[in-house]
């Protein structure tokens, strides 16, 4: 299964960028954004998104 995974902006909350991951890559990169308190948005990604 993918997932999109989108940076949120800090002040607003709206999405900055986003990029679509594995499964397995997904705890690695709520990892990372908690290290250093990055807000992310995480849902599964239709299959046209690539």
């Amino acid at each position: 299964m993918r997932f999109e995974i989108m940076r949120l902006d800090d002040v607003d909350g709206t999405a900055v960028d986003s990029t679509v991951v594995d499964a397995a890559s997904v705890n690695r990169i709520v990892q990372q954004a908690a290290s250093i308190g990055q807000r992310i948005y995480i849902r599964p990604a239709d299959s046209a998104v690539r």
